[in-house]
């Protein structure tokens, strides 16, 4: 353990708990970042206590999800989620149970979870509960499923996607029974729902090692989404590209066309429900560096004036894993510069155009012309330099 610390908001939760005689525990990833150093992202609690006798210790509380035992509860401006230890029922669509059975045993609810390291529980004390080995696990950096790894992915084809995304995230290997067992049941990943598939591709993604992608495409969990293999080697080239969502899923655009695994960014993006103005960037950016990048800052002004800063940007990061470094730089630099790259930005407006007798097609060329002037020449955005010149075009 080191110097995290659960937060006093979890504490309280948990000592409420504790003192109307139920079991209360941390759980599940929470525990495994403590072990590891990291700072959990969510606090979950699993106690003894039926929902109903959560909800009525906790005034400030909402049923998130009776059903399966979980109690949203209110702890000093911060949310926690309280479950009751449970089993899990038949599960028909490799999804989620058809039932739940809330059970007092800990360790039988330990045992319903998708991975070793995911299957441990901290009580006040502070003592580590491990009853399947998570804690060895840590220590040896390994993604090892809880019981029989096959039956874990039948139960749940989402844990083979979440298998690959705890190695990139943590940077673990996953054990050899439990890849094995993937590559069995990978047809079963064909079911889930394609926004849940792209929640774990994008966590994948913007890690540390988004070239675990390769293996994600390579074990067959995105069969019928995109086809062939992906090399590794491509997709390490998405480290150089910041953590940004929609920069690193064109920079993967990009590679996946170059390679011929999809043959169509939007459609590629839009199955996998990403939101419109993602799928327009990355489209737009991945079409406009597919043949040549722009290699100067007056390129790039260009681009920029005609496409706008997020399409820009992705096609900056498309052309760094494309064709190598400083697309992205060279962007950054003329974004900083504060040279013009719009209309909105030049010195002359299309209302002043308006008081000089231009109208329709001819006022929008005129701007277009001096836009295009003020990008070659930055210094020369000047209201009355501009004006003075389209006088004499007029």
């Amino acid at each position: 353990m080191n110097s995290v610390r659960p937060p006093k908001y979890v504490i309280s939760v948990m000592e409420r708990l504790t003192c109307h005689g139920f079991e209360a525990y941390m759980v599940g990833g929470c525990v495994r970042d403590l072990i590891i150093g990291r700072r959990p992202f969510d606090w979950d609690v699993c106690t003894s206590a039926l929902p109903e006798e959560v909800m009525t210790l906790f005034t400030r509380s909402r049923p998130t999800g009776l059903k399966h035992g979980t109690v949203t509860v209110i702890s000093q401006g911060s949310t926690v989620e309280v479950t009751t230890f449970r089993s899990d029922g038949e599960y028909k669509d490799h999804r989620r149970p058809e039932s739940v059975l809330f059970i007092g045993d800990l360790k039988g609810d330990l045992e319903r979870r998708d991975f070793t390291i995911n299957a441990l529980a901290m009580p006040l004390s502070g003592e580590i509960l491990d009853h399947f080995g998570g804690r060895q696990d840590i220590e040896k950096k390994l993604i090892r499923c809880v019981g029989e790894p096959e039956k874990r992915f039948e139960e749940d084809a989402l844990r083979m996607l979440r298998a690959f995304r705890f190695s990139a995230v943590l940077g673990f290997e996953i054990e050899h029974q439990t890849l094995t067992a993937i590559k069995i049941k990978a047809h079963l990943s064909g079911g889930l729902a394609k926004e849940r598939v792209r929640i774990e591709l994008e966590k994948t993604l913007l890690s540390d090692s988004p070239q675990v992608i390769s293996d994600v495409i390579g074990y067959g969990l995105l069969r019928g989404i995109v086809a062939n293999d992906m090399p590794e080697a491509d997709l390490i080239l998405l480290k150089r590209l910041p953590k940004n969502r929609m920069l690193r899923w064109a920079g993967l655009c990009a590679l996946l066309l170059r390679r011929g695994i999809i043959d169509d960014t939007e459609k590629f993006l839009t199955i996998l429900r990403l939101d419109s103005a993602t799928i327009q960037g990355c489209t737009r950016g991945c079409a406009l560096v597919s043949a040549v990048s722009p290699q100067d800052a007056i390129s790039w002004k260009r681009l920029l004036a005609a496409n706008g800063i997020e399409t820009a940007k992705c096609a900056a990061c498309a052309a760094d894993v494309l064709y190598g470094r400083g697309h992205m730089e060279l962007l950054r630099s003329v974004l900083l510069s504060g040279d013009c790259c719009s209309l909105k930005a030049l010195a002359v407006s299309g209302d002043e155009l308006l008081k000089l007798g231009f109208s329709g097609t001819e006022l929008g060329k005129t701007l277009s012309l001096l836009l295009d002037y003020v990008i070659e020449h930055p210094s020369n955005n000047k209201k009355e330099l501009l004006l003075a010149m389209v006088t004499e075009i007029k």
